[in-house]
């Protein structure tokens, strides 16, 4: 097979790169930064994502950055009340066969770029933009800034939310606003008082905002992520403004004591737009023609179920499974198999299922920040059916 081209260096296109490289199969990763960074905070790995980073060898170096969470409950923003608990540790381990985890960006994506520059022949590229591609002979041409050219067998596309690769591959446009704003903050919890500090997942949920706690880094920080109702008004696309943190604990002063102690202790937040796009339609979003797209590229997450990276790892590891059982990364001159049907098989496997975890993402967002009679019942059915409710094998127990 010829080279594959990637175009993105976070999570969703080190994975990617990774998965190839496990298959010693030639690809060029092009970063428009100048260092491989990622921009957020924390985030949650479910056992289905955990089964596939330990498939790849990443057991021991994931488990001594990770934190174990021993269950996710769910609580009144306004009482303070335990509505639901769903427990995770060893039961998720015996059910699902792998952890849930909560982990900081920067660790998991300092793992990814370690573990890609172990692997001879890795070619990652910084300060170069894929800024347009076009179909040719026997692959596909790309444009780099500076006017440099590349060509490959394939193109990925992993350039985030606002990528350029599916600008140029469907022209829909660019996510919209949802109208909800998010604060974000990691913590050292050994600065934190002891009865704010946890081992645990957390939602707060209360009317028109919820809030999200969580360990990571061994459980050395606590990342917190408070969602509000609002608009942002600058360059939507960027994930770092500055959070004015007397308007946050002003939004959340009616809230429990635990909750608003707890906003009350965070000294510093940045704060972003929530953007998407509706769940996807269509297999072209996934891939087209030479050109497959994941991740955000494809399907930016709204974090309401906690799956954004998770998708962006299980697109990976399903596109770089299906060009092996195609025969796609026989790395032979002679190799003639039509890899744009097999990037079409790998869409077919991949866009119901990142739709159905966009939908319930938003739906879970609307059932989070409930109001009136709408937020009395979801209450009321956290209580009752708690565990039953909260559990997802659909989700968990599936093997990309």
């Amino acid at each position: 097979m010829g080279k594959v081209l990637i175009a993105g260096g976070g999570i969703g296109g080190l994975s990617t790169a990774l998965a190839f490289a496990r298959e010693d199969t030639e690809f060029e990763l092009y970063e428009r930064s100048a260092e491989f960074l990622e921009f957020g905070a924390g985030i949650q790995l479910s056992p289905n994502v955990v089964k596939i980073l330990y498939g790849w060898g990443l057991q021991e170096a994931l488990d001594e950055v990770a934190s174990f969470p021993d269950r996710l409950q769910f609580r009144s923003a306004m009482s303070g009340s335990e509505l639901g608990v769903l427990r995770l540790g060893n039961e998720m381990l015996q059910r699902y066969g792998a952890p849930y985890i909560t982990v900081a960006r920067t660790d998991i994506h300092k793992l990814l770029l370690s573990a890609v520059q172990q692997h001879s022949g890795s070619k990652l590229n910084l300060n170069c933009e894929v800024v347009a591609f076009e179909p040719s002979e026997m692959g596909v041409k790309i444009r780099l800034n500076l006017d440099a050219i590349d060509d490959g067998i394939l193109l990925v596309g992993a350039d985030g939310a606002w990528s350029n690769m599916r600008q140029q591959l469907l022209a829909d446009g660019v996510p919209q606003p949802t109208g909800h704003l998010a604060y974000r903050a990691l913590v050292p919890q050994a600065r934190l008082p002891m009865h704010l500090r946890s081992t645990q997942i957390t939602v707060w949920m209360g009317q028109k905002m919820h809030v999200v706690q969580y360990p990571v880094h061994r459980a050395e920080f606590l990342n917190v992520v408070a969602i509000v109702q609002g608009h942002l008004h600058g360059d939507l696309s960027y994930w770092d403004h500055t959070g004015n943190t007397l308007e946050i604990q002003q939004r959340l002063s009616a809230t429990c004591k635990p909750l608003h102690d707890l906003i009350r202790a965070v000294p510093h937040w940045r704060l972003w737009a929530l953007n998407t796009r509706p769940p996807m339609k269509h297999v072209n979003e996934q891939a087209k023609g030479r050109v497959a797209l994941v991740g955000d590229a494809a399907h930016p997450m709204l974090p309401y179920l906690a799956q954004g990276a998770g998708m962006a790892i299980e697109d990976a590891a399903v596109l770089v499974r299906v060009l092996k059982q195609g025969r796609a990364l026989a790395l032979t001159p002679s190799y003639d198999h039509d890899v744009s049907d097999l990037l079409h098989q790998y869409a077919e496997q991949r866009f119901r299922r990142n739709a159905k975890v966009q939908a319930r993402a938003i739906r879970n967002g609307k059932i989070y920040h409930a109001t009136g009679m709408t937020r009395f019942g979801r209450d009321l059915t956290l209580r009752v059916l708690g565990e039953k409710l909260l559990d997802q094998p659909w989700l968990y127990g599936a093997t990309p």
